[in-house]
């Protein structure tokens, strides 16, 4: 295949690729429509993923990972994306919570959580949005209390946690009064263990149930209603309170390549069903592929499918060096999700009539793609990102 192709792969991670295509091929996209149609959890490709080792991807082999890099991980949340959005979406909290552990966990945490989130025995939720809150996560109202005994109680209700329900262990983030000047230096996460299922999964949090959506289907978005939750010191993230947000924002950078990833596989995909469907719909006698303004489109489309794959894994690469790259996850993130939604509707057009059917694969594409501009933070937040840092870079001597 000429499109989404890397240069510069190992012989492992090329393998690795090989076996995830294979299974999204195989398991995937034959049952995908059914499955989103009927809002199901899509469990047995789940347990196909955790065979295959994805679940602990990233996480280091002293910890019962496979050790590879995000690029490597990246790359197979396109792969599977291009199957189904959904099922990367149940990947992809559980690896952020994951990645958050590895970075800044004690040894403690790391030893008690890691092995089995490798296995998927543990799987991680992230939760940091609020329902009043969107963007500004400087205004989160769930707060943690110190009590006497250096436990914490936790009340507040947190919005849009992917994998709420199936999930056993979550990423809270959280006020807490350090004392500190900035807002920024008093947020704490914490790691709050629970039942799989909803309703009250843990003394003092409940589940309530799943929040129906557009698009984005199977996998099970919920709220989390926190009411003097109790949790011991043992479970801030890398034992120290104070340090949540700049931990949160380490994970929203992963996230955020996880995301233009996600659209960079919608998009592919939704070439790959509009270039064959143009071969075989015929208008005037001859193929539509022929018509030279079907070729136009699919060109426009297979370019912003190249030059979204090349701009998320540049993001990936340089996150594997341990640099900060916010703008590069950023324009990553915003390139890739605009770029998806355009190629979705191109395809969409291509298909005609039958695009609007939802027997055809693309009506689908067309809901999940619109979750690509909001997931992760929206375009403009990215252009804010990326503006801040640009005039910061290029700012004039005074």
């Amino acid at each position: 295949m000429r499109l989404c192709s890397t240069e510069g792969l190992t012989e492992d991670q090329t393998e690795i690729l090989k076996a995830v295509r294979a299974f999204v091929d195989k398991e995937i996209i034959p049952v995908a429509n059914d499955l989103e149609h009927a809002d199901e959890y899509p469990a047995e490709i789940v347990e196909g993923l955790k065979e295959l080792g994805v679940f602990g991807l990233m996480i280091p082999e002293e910890y019962g990972g496979l050790g590879e890099s995000l690029l490597t991980y990246a790359l197979c949340v396109e792969e599977i994306a291009r199957g189904w959005m959904s099922v990367s979406g149940v990947i992809n909290t559980h690896f952020i919570v994951a990645y958050m552990l590895m970075q800044h966990g004690t040894e403690e945490q790391k030893q008690h959580y890691l092995p089995r989130m490798a296995t998927g025995e543990v799987r991680g939720a992230f939760s940091m949005s609020e329902p009043g809150l969107g963007s500004d996560v400087s205004a989160i109202s769930t707060k943690a209390t110190r009590l006497d005994d250096g436990s914490y109680s936790i009340t507040g209700q947190k919005m849009w946690l992917t994998n709420g329900g199936t999930s056993t262990l979550i990423a809270v983030l959280t006020r807490t009064d350090e004392g500190a000047e900035s807002v920024y230096k008093n947020m704490t996460t914490f790691l709050v263990e629970k039942e799989p299922g909803f309703g009250e999964t843990a003394p003092g949090l409940t589940i309530p149930g799943k929040i129906d959506k557009m698009g984005y289907k199977g996998v099970d978005t919920t709220e989390a209603v926190f009411n003097d939750h109790r949790v011991g010191a043992g479970q801030v993230l890398g034992g120290e309170p104070g340090k949540g947000f700049y931990q949160m924002m380490d994970g929203v950078e992963v996230g955020r390549v996880n995301v233009a990833a996600r659209a960079c596989g919608i998009a592919w995909r939704a070439f790959e069903l509009a270039v064959a469907y143009a071969q075989q719909r015929e208008t005037f006698g001859k193929p539509i592929a022929q018509h030279q303004a079907i070729q136009f489109r699919l060109a426009e489309m297979a370019t912003k499918v190249e030059a979204a794959h090349t701009m998320m894994v540049r993001a990936g690469r340089l996150k594997d060096t341990g640099k900060r790259m916010d703008v590069e996850a950023g324009m990553a993130k915003m390139l890739a999700s605009e770029y998806c939604n355009e190629v979705v509707e191109a395809s969409f057009r291509i298909h005609g009539g039958y695009g609007y059917s939802k027997e055809y694969e693309i009506e689908r594409l067309y809901r999940e793609s619109a979750f690509m501009l909001i997931g992760e933070g929206t375009s403009d937040i990215q252009k804010m990102i990326i503006g801040r840092a640009l005039l910061k870079d290029y700012a004039l001597p005074r």
